[in-house]
């Protein structure tokens, strides 16, 4: 494809993303949501896939990072500290409401260090046994979310944060409509847009990253550990940084997510979640950016999409089977056979498997 082609490729591709929220808004709001929630685990997968595309590092337990930052945005734009403790009341009579400009940068900063954290313990383990770490990382954050409401009420328990504040750019509330010249833009059109210029930040950013030296340099630990430091690559940096890095971008996906929201709960942090994020980049093809944002948009919008199809189903056998886990069953039934056909993912890199080519 010339210049012009690819110009005229990427003008069509930015049109449909603008005007895709005011088509979907068509067939109501429900839509535009399911939208906005996608392009959350997009910029999950993009996260996820510097650890374990591009570094080859397994981590079950990515939703941690996730619940990070969505607590620590929940605690700084809701009446919930104020309410609970009596200095917090004197310092901020009518609650703590942080700018959007603070919370992202600070929630990636905490996420990345809880992603050091994650890392340092585990530098030295690899395939199985990293995964059971992580996943065991996973579950603790999101135990200690659950239960930290005594003896000192920081997370508010199982009841979750509520009342948490929308985003507000420029002036401009996220949470409520606004008209344009007569268009009405409902508060989910308006986090859409949000959310579509960080994924692109992210994808830009993520794409720099790969093709610099820290990219080549996780993706030769990916291939050969052993290789890679007898190269004097510095494996037990790049690990870190990988997990720290990995770990922000889940951070500012938290606090986007309790922005949207409005409340957050443990139950929203569970294993199934991390589980359905790296199943997100395995599926649309691991280490290759276009496909993990392929798989994120695709599994994120599939269990939303199957709601149409599992209720008629559920009509036609009596009622005799639950139409939630009729639509988990059609969700994994897709995800066994698009492994089958595509073992290396819906869009995998064309780079991989290179080096197993045989001249003939």
């Amino acid at each position: 494809m010339n210049k012009t082609g690819k110009i005229l490729l990427y003008v069509a591709i930015a049109a449909a993303l603008i005007l895709l929220p005011m088509g979907l808004q068509v067939f109501g709001n429900a839509w535009v949501r399911i939208a906005d929630t996608a392009l959350l685990y997009v910029l999950l997968a993009i996260g996820l896939n510097i650890v374990v595309g591009y570094a080859g590092l397994l981590d079950l337990g990515y939703v941690a990072f996730f619940a990070v930052g969505a607590y620590l945005y929940a605690l700084l734009a809701s009446p919930h500290l104020s309410q609970t403790f009596p200095a917090f009341a004197a310092m901020f009579p009518n609650g703590i409401h942080t700018p959007i400009w603070l919370v992202i940068p600070f929630a990636a900063a905490l996420a990345g260090l809880f992603g050091i954290l994650l890392g340092a313990p585990t530098l030295k383990l690899r395939g199985d046994y990293l995964a059971i770490v992580t996943l065991g990382f996973g579950e603790i954050i999101r135990v200690f979310m659950n239960n930290l409401d005594h003896p000192i009420n920081i997370t508010n328990g199982p009841k979750g944060l509520s009342g948490i504040d929308p985003f507000t750019i420029f002036g401009v509330t996220l949470g409520k409509p606004m008209s344009i010249g007569g268009f009405q833009m409902s508060s989910v059109m308006m986090y859409y847009y949000l959310f579509m210029v960080l994924v692109l930040i992210s994808i830009v950013l993520s794409h720099r990253i790969e093709v610099s030296r820290i990219g080549r340099a996780w993706m030769a630990i990916r291939e050969d550990e052993i290789a890679a430091k007898a190269m004097g690559i510095n494996t037990r940096n790049m690990k870190l940084l990988a997990f720290g890095m990995g770990a922000s971008f889940g951070g500012v996906s938290g606090a986007l997510f309790a922005s949207f929201q409005g409340f957050v709960s443990p139950e929203s942090f569970t294993l199934m979640e991390s589980v359905m994020i790296v199943a997100m980049v395995v599926l649309g093809g691991l280490g290759h950016l276009p496909g993990v944002v392929l798989g994120a948009v695709l599994l994120a919008a599939l269990p939303e999409v199957l709601r149409y199809v599992a209720s008629p189903l559920q009509h036609l056998t009596g009622g005799r089977l639950d139409a939630s886990i009729l639509r988990q069953l059609l969700i994994a039934l897709a995800m066994i056979i698009v492994m089958l056909l595509r073992p290396r993912g819906l869009w995998p890199t064309p780079d991989h498997g290179k080096s197993l080519q045989t001249n003939t």
